[in-house]
């Protein structure tokens, strides 16, 4: 055998340890915060793509005379959730975990119900989404603190980000979904 060349496999153990070797990336947090912050952050990462794909249906299949203000309004909002994803990930990876791998996992693992009716009325798909955008934000905040209990300043910084977006988007799709009488109620 020449010296440069790996020794069969001798179990299919082996084998999977060299696969989960070939992933690790190196950093100085603890294995538990890895494990920690990376559950988490995959977590609201499922519900970040769950939330990204609901409002483009619901951009989709908007309707009625304030159609081009809120199609327009939720697509800009989904993009900025479609913004968060890579950044997302790539924390996770940075931080020592492994991240989604397909629509499966996704929804597997996500938090926020979906919405596969026919028809919504726009008021109801504002009212959705804005409940969604806070829970995402709540989610957010206890990733925060997670990340500040492990020291990950980086991640936490991104997450601040991230909250005052989702406070935005709450904000537009609350505003937006409010009675002509302005009260709110």
């Amino acid at each position: 055998m020449n010296q440069h060349s790996n020794p069969p496999a001798s179990s299919a153990s082996s084998v999977a340890l060299r696969q989960a070797a070939a992933l690790r990336t190196p950093t100085d947090l603890q294995a538990k915060a890895t494990r920690d912050i990376s559950a988490c952050l995959n977590g609201v990462l499922a519900d970040v793509y769950a939330l990204y794909l609901k409002t483009k249906n619901f951009h989709w299949h908007m309707s009625g005379p304030h159609f081009r203000d809120y199609h327009l309004m939720l697509d800009e909002q989904a993009g900025e959730l479609l913004a968060m994803t890579d950044p997302l990930a790539e924390r996770i990876r940075k931080v020592g975990g492994s991240t989604l791998r397909s629509i499966g996992h996704i929804s597997r693992s996500q938090r926020l119900l979906d919405n596969d009716a026919l028809f919504v009325e726009p008021a109801d798909m504002l009212a959705e989404l804005c409940e969604d955008n806070k829970t995402i934000a709540a989610q957010l905040r206890s990733a925060h603190d997670l990340c500040a209990e492990h020291r990950d300043l980086a991640t936490a910084s991104l997450i601040e980000v991230w909250i005052d977006e989702g406070e935005r988007r709450t904000w537009f799709l609350f505003e937006s979904g409010r009675r002509s009488d302005s009260s709110g109620h």
